[in-house]
Order: C-alpha cells, then sequence, then structure tokens
C-alpha cells in the first residue's frame, strides 16, 4: 500500500499516473478520483487508487478499501491522513511537499516488512539509473521511520 501525503497540488494524482505506467495500465487514464472515490487500472499488477480528501475516518467502514488489501493490489491513496489510526501498519509513505519556483520534494518512508522491501528496490533502481530531466525538478529522500528512544 502507498500513502500519499501532500497538499494540494503537490503531485499526488501525477506520482499515481507514473505508478501506472511502471505497472503497463495506461497512465492517460488516471485522473484523481476525489468524486468516485475508486479508480481500478489493469497492468501487470492491478492498480487501484482511491482519494479520501471528502471522506472521514467514520465513513471508511463502507467503502471496501480493506477488500484491496490482498497483497496482490497495488493500492495508492491520496490523503492517506484522514483513513486515521487504521491505516494499514504495512505500507509506504510518501510525503510529498512544493519546493519553489517549480520543483518537488519526495520523502518515502517504510512502514512495515514488504514496505522495506519495495523501498530497497527503489533504493537500489534510484542508485543505478541514469539521472533524467524530471530528476533535476523532484528532489527524493528515501528514509527509515525513527525508533521511538526509551
Amino acid at each position: 500500500m502507498l500513502a500519499l501525503f501532500g497538499e494540494l497540488g503537490t503531485g499526488k494524482t501525477s506520482l499515481v499516473k507514473g505508478i501506472a505506467d511502471g505497472l503497463l495500465a495506461e497512465p492517460t487514464d488516471v485522473s484523481s478520483p476525489t468524486f468516485t472515490l475508486i479508480h481500478e487500472y489493469q497492468g501487470r499488477l492491478p492498480l487501484v487508487h482511491t482519494d479520501l480528501y471528502r471522506l472521514t475516518a467514520g465513513q471508511l467502514e463502507n467503502t471496501g478499501l480493506n477488500d484491496y488489501l490482498d497483497g496482490h493490489t497495488v493500492m495508492a491513496i491520496e490523503w492517506a491522513d484522514r483513513w486515521g489510526d487504521d491505516l494499514p501498519t504495512d505500507r509506504l509513505d510518501i510525503h510529498l511537499s512544493h519546493h519553489p519556483p517549480a520543483t518537488r520534494r519526495a520523502i518515502f518512508t517504510a512502514r512495515g516488512p514488504v514496505a522495506r522491501r519495495l523501498l530497497d528496490t527503489l533504493r537500489s533502481r534510484l542508485s543505478t539509473d541514469r539521472p533524467t530531466r524530471a530528476d533535476q525538478q523532484t528532489r527524493v529522500q528515501l528514509s527509515r521511520p525513527r525508533r521511538a528512544s526509551h
């Protein structure tokens, strides 16, 4: 599960378009599901894109979102903070922010073993890929959650 955080216009839906492209789904079909709540795309793996902007944690019970947490579906959730305390514990948090004039910052944090493996894969691919023009406009920071001190 990919938990997307960030203000309006930070690139959450654009990121999902890139994920759809990577999964060989049709990225031009990707749009924000703000009013429909859930969009499904077929590619190498099923991709579910949801936007919780208009929901409260109490309204999530009847959405069926938990049904997609099957281990075979990529789930990208915009405004994941609206899920509240019941947000799945094994997830990749992606915090997007504006960095003027026209750049974005993305901070990836793995929470759980599946998310850690995904983050490790991202790290290895980022270290071996050549920089692109997009890399010059987006700063990516990969991190692990801090452990609570005792």
